[in-house]
């Protein structure tokens, strides 16, 4: 296919008004505000509604809540969270209907979208968006984060309802846990 192009004018061979329009455009930029931000001395304010990146969180006795149900993992749309159920040595003693405890826990955060899917589907409220932006890293290893960083980042969030702690006292009433001597 062949496309003919109309030959330039005596105006258009000058490319002056090119130009001109140019000059227009650079002279609006120079007379608005400007938007550069000096990073380490200004910060960016977070808006509201923004989803930050997910963090585990523990209770008020500093116990992880997560209880590995793994339905975050299955939820996660880029497959960024991976966890690893405990194995046959099972549940702390302190922790009474806790079905699973993980032994790892690992977000990768170079593949996270922040969509917020893990934090709506997770029934024991143990993962919650944090309003942080700023994820460093020198390298690959160092952006996934596993359970101890998690529990770290994410800090500790007050229930108001302790059901561990009501089902661990119902069942010291009802003497189901042996007395160790």
């Amino acid at each position: 296919m062949i496309v003919k192009r109309q030959p330039l004018n005596w105006a258009e061979r000058l490319y002056l008004p090119a130009v001109w329009n140019g000059f227009k455009i650079t002279f609006r930029h120079l007379l608005r505000r400007k938007v550069t931000m000096q990073y380490p001395e200004e910060r960016w304010v977070v808006p509201e509604g923004y989803r930050g990146a997910p963090y585990l969180v523990r209770d008020q006795d500093g116990n992880t809540k997560c209880v590995s149900c793994q339905l975050c993992e299955f939820v996660c749309p880029p497959k960024a969270i991976k966890i690893t159920p405990p194995g046959p040595e099972g549940v702390p003693a302190d922790r009474l209907n806790a079905e699973k405890m993980p032994r790892e826990f690992e977000i990768n955060m170079l593949r996270c979208i922040f969509c917020g899917f893990c934090q709506e589907v997770c029934p024991e409220e143990a993962i919650f968006l944090m309003r942080d932006w700023s994820h460093v890293g020198s390298n690959r290893a160092e952006m996934i984060y596993n359970k101890e960083k998690l529990l770290t980042l994410g800090g500790m969030h007050q229930d108001k309802i302790q059901k561990w702690k009501h089902k661990l006292e119902e069942a010291k009433a009802q003497d189901m846990f042996p007395v160790k001597q």
